[in-house]
């Protein structure tokens, strides 16, 4: 035998023997752990998660393994929690235990394990108070904050209007009106629906997304070191984001050389005099590296998940044209055909509102929700949950609880309208999660798709190339998030 076969073996008996000391300890691991199909070597069960489809495996293996149960993202494992009571228990009743975030390996590399997203501990309460309390101050749920949308609003409704009732695909300045108003208030920044760099920016977010929400995505969370040296799609996910990064660093960059600390202009101006008052703090959270990954993570959040629910919207109106009737006399009668929509009128539009609710339910923007990790042992009906454990609630199937609607599968606007035809609110309606880590721009996201809805469909009478029997609205991707399909729309001016 020569001296490279025997080193070739003992390679090949060392990594073996790497490989069973591993399984083994998985397996020991697992007995501790709520039940759950049986992990492989290494790959823990991804073949199992792959095979139909992540979501559609999720949803099948909680039929057999009940509403809490485990699962291995490659070799880590993961508790998953299906239905509307469990993901309440977890998210709310054991709120206060399940607020670490848990492992999510593209956002770790998105963010530099930086941001508020990512933070844990006290370094997150003090990150998620200020930017409460600074997003407020710039009007976030507040009526201050609805001129600025209004305004947007209006460009939209031009920019519609200069098509002439041509076929033209919305997506994208969709994406470019929610991103102007999250930008007015992190950067005072406000760009052209004709700026092609920019909108060219905002196609490369959502194609991202896309690839993020498919199988290539979806594999690289779970084996996130090997998919690092393999080639296909997911390697073009973080390319494309690029450039977006660039312009928030180059935003923060020119803010510090022009801020007035008696005089903050946004966010960004807000996080650095903050920086400056903690200079001296070794152990502070307010740093440059957490100011950029923050202002990238709201913009993507606010931007991207806002307009898809936008698109989806849209795609509905045009799916039934009798809803858009219906909508257009609700209209007339509280808002008329010349007076801008306020917030306020909410209140008094009981079949919007319902609509609004109904579109992000059955739209499930983001079905898989954001992974939560235990902060402490804790036990979850009579199963121990080690501290440090991820922990994955599956938002979707709130959504689609058949314990809190009726439909879970299909668009049915009664679902947020009583006998009465008065709006009523649904346990069940979690699309921005629910507890202390709910999604900072909830009031934010709800003021703007009201706004922009009652605005749009006040002006013009949506209407789609095709019949609408032969409209697919389904999603074209689901994983972390529901990517929309494309389709073309006539606005029509209501005149």
């Amino acid at each position: 035998m020569t001296e490279l076969s025997a080193v070739t073996i003992g390679l090949v008996g060392f990594a073996t023997i790497a490989i069973v000391l591993s399984y083994a300890k998985m397996i020991w691991r697992k007995r501790k752990f709520p039940p759950g199909p049986l992990p492989m070597p290494v790959i823990g069960n991804a073949l199992q998660l792959m095979s139909e489809g992540l979501m559609p495996s999720l949803v099948k293996m909680s039929e057999k393994y009940g509403q809490v149960y485990t699962v291995h993202f490659g070799p880590r494992p993961t508790l998953i929690v299906v239905g509307y009571q469990a993901v309440k228990e977890v998210l709310v009743d054991l709120g206060d235990i399940f607020l670490g975030r848990g492992t999510i390996p593209v956002f770790q590399r998105f963010y530099n394990n930086s941001g508020l997203t990512l933070l844990n501990g006290e370094h997150w309460k003090q990150m998620r108070q200020f930017s409460l309390l600074t997003l407020k101050d710039f009007g976030m749920g507040k009526k201050s904050l609805e001129e600025p949308i209004q305004e947007e609003t209006q460009h939209l409704v031009e920019y519609f209007r200069k098509s002439n009732e041509q076929p033209i695909n919305p997506s994208t300045t969709l994406s470019c009106a929610s991103a102007n108003i999250i930008a007015s208030i992190l950067m005072s920044k406000r760009y052209e629906y004709t700026d092609e760099k920019w909108m060219k920016i905002l196609q490369d977010m959502r194609d991202s997304f896309e690839i993020i929400s498919s199988p290539w995505g979806q594999m690289y969370d779970m084996f996130p070191d090997v998919m690092e040296y393999l080639p296909g799609r997911h390697r073009k996910m973080f390319d494309l984001l690029k450039e977006l990064r660039d312009i928030v660093k180059e935003n923060v960059k020119i803010h510090e050389s022009n801020m007035d600390p008696s005089c903050p202009r946004d966010y960004i101006d807000c996080f650095l005099i903050r920086m400056k008052q903690e200079n001296l703090d070794s152990e502070t959270c307010f740093d440059k590296t957490n100011l950029v990954a923050t202002v990238f993570d709201m913009f993507l959040g606010g931007a991207e998940t806002t307009s898809v629910t936008l698109n989806f919207g849209i795609l509905h109106f045009i799916k039934y044209p009798e809803i858009q009737e219906k909508l257009h006399q609700e209209i007339d009668q509280v808002i008329g055909r010349t007076r801008e929509p306020r917030l306020e009128d909410r209140n008094q539009m009981p079949y919007m509102n319902a609509i609004i609710h109904e579109v992000q339910r059955i739209s499930d923007v983001l079905p898989m929700g954001c992974i939560r990790s235990a902060t402490r042992d804790v036990t979850v009906r009579g199963y121990k949950i080690p501290k440090g454990m991820d922990v994955l609630p599956v938002l979707s199937t709130v959504l689609q609880d058949p314990t809190q609607f009726e439909t879970p599968g299909k668009f049915n606007i009664n679902h947020f309208l009583d006998e009465n035809g008065k709006f009523r609110k649904n346990n069940g309606f979690m699309p921005f999660a629910a507890g202390k880590r709910v999604c900072i721009g909830e009031s934010l996201v709800r003021m703007e798709i009201f706004i922009i809805f009652a605005t749009i469909l006040q002006k013009f009478t949506l209407k789609s190339v095709v019949d609408p029997k032969d409209l697919d609205i389904s999603p074209t991707e689901s994983g972390l998030e529901s990517i929309p399909p494309s389709h073309k729309v006539i606005f029509i001016p209501r005149e």
